[in-house]
């Protein structure tokens, strides 16, 4: 098992959030993630439960995601806390955007007056190398922090190949 902490980019913390950590271990190409977000829950904007399954712009809200590296490109994840999930296979940088056969499953979330947590499982596409994490967090007050492992650009982007940090386990 490997833990990993994102931090918020310079132009957009929380003052609700004190700390995001990831815990992530491999079995084969599935791959289980627990998000962890410490700090004030109640101030966050979290997702209405809905129907487990694949939905489209998750990451307009509050979101977890995950980038897998490959040789011939990436796969993106989004993990909402409603359920829903989405998983989109990229050429290169925002290029060549189209659904990705691989799926993802939300688990369930859990917490304290201190914590929220978001469990998940993604199966890795073939060639997986390097993830990135990030999350968005959107507050009650309607702004939005962006949480990543390292951000190599002055605006937040996710897609940023240097953005992909993390050798799998």
């Amino acid at each position: 098992m490997r833990l990993a902490r994102l931090m918020p980019h310079p132009e957009t913390s929380s003052p609700f959030v004190d700390e995001i950590e990831v815990q992530l271990d491999r079995d084969g190409l599935l791959l289980w993630l627990r998000y962890t977000v410490g700090g004030d829950p109640s101030a966050i904007a979290w997702p209405a439960p809905a129907s487990p399954g694949r939905a489209d712009d998750l990451w307009r809200h509050t979101c977890f995601e995950v980038f897998v590296a490959t040789g011939d490109g990436y796969v993106e994840y989004n993990l909402s806390p409603s359920g829903r999930w989405a998983s989109y296979r990229f050429d290169g940088p925002r290029m060549g955007m189209r659904a990705a056969d691989e799926v993802a499953a939300v688990l369930g979330m859990d917490g304290a007056f201190d914590q929220s947590a978001l469990e998940a499982r993604i199966e890795l596409p073939p060639g997986a190398r390097r993830l990135g994490l990030s999350c968005v967090i959107e507050d009650r007050n309607g702004a939005f922090s962006y949480w990543a492992l390292a951000h190599p650009s002055a605006k937040p982007d996710f897609h940023h190949p240097d953005s992909f940090l993390l050798e799998l386990p």
